[in-house]
């Protein structure tokens, strides 16, 4: 039976995080939950490893032996994504209390470890953590910081405060790979959140950054036929004035501002944004789930215009990485998941 409600309020947090400080990031996340709430918004896209921030010092052109203290700070600010700890805890009692289910980009570190990941924490709108999604491929200098994903965190989750509809999301290049994208469409996803930096603040991509982002971002919710929710952050003064405290003096190589963010119905028509700029602002619409019917008609890409006996797809799932195997988070109660529409398994 079709959920009854097909409308919900959706935003992306177009904003810029306290550089380098998990802390004070996690208390601006939370607020911004907050804020979100007063607005009836049922679910929150953040940008790009939004905790503790996108690590921009890579882009100074330090020399590596440079940057070793750097990255070592940045490992000890990246979050452990664990139900309920320091990190996270806080976090998933805002999400309890006010209701909004969010995707949320951060650098995350390995429990008991130092190896991190370019990810995206998904929480649903009741607090429970229903999992999180690494970056398949680190983009160029990303490779210094971030490890590889793997397949089994490419997935979908019900998110019980829209109603049971599956949410999955990408971070930044990685939309550029079209079998992530397709792995996604194939466990029939709804709505898409889509994580991105500040590209246009970056030497050499003032001119081309938005476009890329814009149009990667349509083509998603085109071929996967999905509401895409698209969150970029900003770089502010704050974080031009750590890099020059901490990492020696002036730089020509980032600027202040940047960021593009926006939400997009299935046929490319802009629901609101986009947004650019140092301006911090929730990105938001109403979406209809009532309107994929009439998309669907025309293409279904996990249906009829699939082809299978033509166009094979197929990917890995299995965990490759040890923290990932028999990983879970902690469950609802069954009072909790009692009509929100479905837990964490994986729909197929």
């Amino acid at each position: 039976m079709a959920p009854s409600t097909t409308k919900f309020r959706v935003a992306a947090a177009h904003a810029a995080p306290i550089f380098m400080d998990k802390a004070a990031t996690i208390k601006k996340v939370i607020g911004l939950i907050e804020q979100a709430a007063l607005d009836e918004i049922k679910l929150l896209v953040f940008p790009e490893t939004f905790v503790p921030g996108y690590p921009v010092i890579l882009d100074r052109m330090l020399p590596p032996l440079a940057q070793v203290g750097a990255l070592a700070k940045y490992a000890e600010e990246s979050v452990v994504a664990e139900s309920n700890n320091e990190d996270m805890g806080p976090i998933q009692a805002a999400c309890r209390r006010t209701g909004v289910a969010i995707n949320l980009g951060i650098s995350e570190r390995m429990a008991r470890g130092y190896s991190l990941f370019n990810s995206q924490v998904t929480v649903d709108g009741d607090g429970t953590i229903l999992g999180v999604h690494r970056k398949l491929q680190p983009t160029y200098v990303e490779r210094v910081v971030w490890a590889q994903g793997d397949g089994s965190t490419l997935r979908n989750w019900p998110l019980s405060a829209l109603g049971g509809r599956n949410l999955g999301g990408l971070a930044c290049w990685e939309h550029t790979m079209n079998g992530a994208r397709q792995a996604l469409i194939t466990q029939h996803q709804h709505i898409h959140a889509g994580a991105w930096p500040a590209l246009s603040t970056m030497a050499g991509f003032e001119a081309v950054a938005d476009a890329q982002i814009e149009a990667l971002m349509k083509t998603h919710a085109l071929t996967a036929q999905v509401f895409v929710v698209t969150a970029s952050n900003y770089i502010d003064e704050a974080c031009i004035d750590w890099m020059e405290a901490n990492l020696g003096g002036k730089q020509d190589f980032i600027k202040p501002g940047g960021g593009w963010s926006a939400i997009l119905h299935p046929f490319c028509s802009y629901l609101a944004g986009p947004h650019t700029g140092a301006e911090e602002k929730l990105v938001q619409a109403e979406v209809d789930f009532a309107q994929l019917g009439a998309v669907k008609v025309w293409i279904d890409a996990a249906g009829h215009y699939q082809r299978p006996e033509i166009l094979q797809f197929s990917f890995d799932s299995r965990p490759h990485w040890a923290d990932e195997v028999g990983r879970s988070f902690e469950p609802r109660l069954e009072e909790e998941r009692a009509g929100t529409g479905g837990g964490g398994e994986r729909e197929t």
